[in-house]
């Protein structure tokens, strides 16, 4: 039986959000102009704008919502509608490095399930939760639309390809642990806040890594190389996971399912 004492048992409203000190907000408010200037329609500009609080804060906290109210001369209902429809924000406070792993149907068969269990004992969370240092926060997504390199993980959107358990029990620990981190391709890693400004539409400013960006990895492109004639059948070549074309082993197309592609020369 619930406590009739509680706010919840008597339906007590929450109180208004308290607002941003006064030099976060006047701060917030340069940032917002320019957003907001690129849209014809004011309110185009709520998703940055979502992004930008989040890159204050490392989630979209109710002062933020309240924020994007009054820069949009919107209600709160209407910026909390929209805030919790997309999962890319939070909503409450969280590590700086999120950890997602893919557990769509592709990924699970190839390890992404057995990944994700391996992570929540080893970090000592359940989905969704944060490490005591404050570190990494753990939960499962949906498709990252990379399955040529499943299993996948992304930590602040970036892809880290072909995991394992192994593989990404070191990668959370040496998040936790500060020592640098390279995605197996993309831009360099940073902050979740640092990862939100850059959504928001602010150019990364770091030395080089724009250009890191890059684009589709090569067993993405294999089918386009041939649908051109680029490669030749014989390329069409799987091998097992951590296995060199040059050890043997190689087996044809589907009858590899746990395989990477190897682009041809």
């Amino acid at each position: 039986m619930t406590d009739a004492t509680s706010p919840t048992s008597l339906g007590m409203p929450q109180l208004p959000a308290p607002d941003y000190p006064a030099d976060v907000r006047a701060r917030l408010e340069t940032d917002a102009k320019e957003i907001v200037a690129r849209y014809p329609d004011s309110r185009s500009a709520l998703l940055p704008l979502l992004h930008l609080v989040q890159s204050e804060e490392g989630y979209v906290s109710r002062t933020g919502m309240r924020f994007c109210a009054e820069v949009l001369g919107l209600t709160t209902a209407e910026v909390t509608a929209v805030a919790t429809f997309y999962t890319m924000y939070r909503r409450k406070p969280s590590g700086d490095y999120q950890v997602g792993v893919c557990t769509n149907t592709l990924c699970a068969v190839m390890g992404g399930d057995a990944i994700f269990e391996e992570l929540k004992t080893h970090l000592g969370v359940a989905n969704s939760e944060t490490t005591e240092d404050g570190k990494v926060t753990l939960e499962h997504i949906e498709c990252n639309a990379a399955c040529d390199f499943a299993p996948v993980l992304m930590v602040n959107w970036e892809f880290f390809d072909n995991q394992t358990p192994e593989t990404a029990k070191q990668l959370v620990d040496d998040l936790r642990a500060g020592r640098p981190v390279e995605p197996t391709r993309g831009a360099p890693l940073c902050t979740y806040r640092e990862t939100s400004r850059i959504l928001a539409g602010f150019p990364d400013e770091r030395e080089g890594a724009v250009g890191a960006s890059g684009g589709a990895g090569p067993a993405s492109l294999v089918g386009l190389r041939l649908a051109k004639g680029e490669a030749p059948h014989r390329d069409r070549v799987v091998h097992p996971r951590g296995e060199s074309p040059a050890s043997g082993g190689s087996r044809e197309g589907a009858d590899a399912p746990d395989a990477a592609i190897e682009e041809g020369e």
